[in-house]
């Protein structure tokens, strides 16, 4: 199902079963997804609303680390609520140890052999994993490997 549809659906339900919370991320990732295609000019495929999702996504996850240093729970439970409905709409992730495997092939296919090829490494990994592993955990497995 294409994301924006599976949204308006969601958005829906969430309007007859009156889970505000729910109702208020939808309205935020459609927002969000809308504004990037004024930007572009044009429709957005799958591939470009995942972008949109997933670096909705990353400001939750960079607020909840926030909020959390500051000790407030309250905002940080928030947090974690939306960042749970946001995952509802990835496909589904990989796992470390696939992520670990399209690591070791990428460092083969370039060549790469030390922390200064990092920025090759994670150019041609990042688009075979779009939307399907966190990026912070490819950071970490290129590092690991390239040491």
């Amino acid at each position: 199902m294409i994301l924006l549809d599976w949204l308006n659906q969601d958005m829906k339900l969430a309007m007859k079963s009156k889970n505000k919370l729910e109702l208020s991320v939808i309205r935020m990732v459609k927002a969000s997804i809308q504004n990037e295609q004024i930007k572009l000019g044009h429709d957005l495929s799958e591939e470009d609303s995942l972008t949109v999702l997933n670096r909705e996504l990353k400001q939750r996850k960079d607020s909840l680390h926030e909020f959390e240093q500051a000790g407030r729970e309250d905002l940080a439970i928030r947090q974690r609520e939306e960042i749970a409905i946001l995952h509802k709409y990835l496909p589904e992730q990989l796992t470390e140890e696939e992520v670990r495997q399209i690591v070791i092939e990428t460092i083969a296919e370039t060549g790469a052999s030390q922390k200064s090829d990092m920025g090759k490494v994670m150019g041609a990994i990042m688009p075979k994993v779009k939307g399907k592993a966190d990026g912070s955990v490819i950071n970490r497995l290129v590092l690991e490997s390239l040491s």
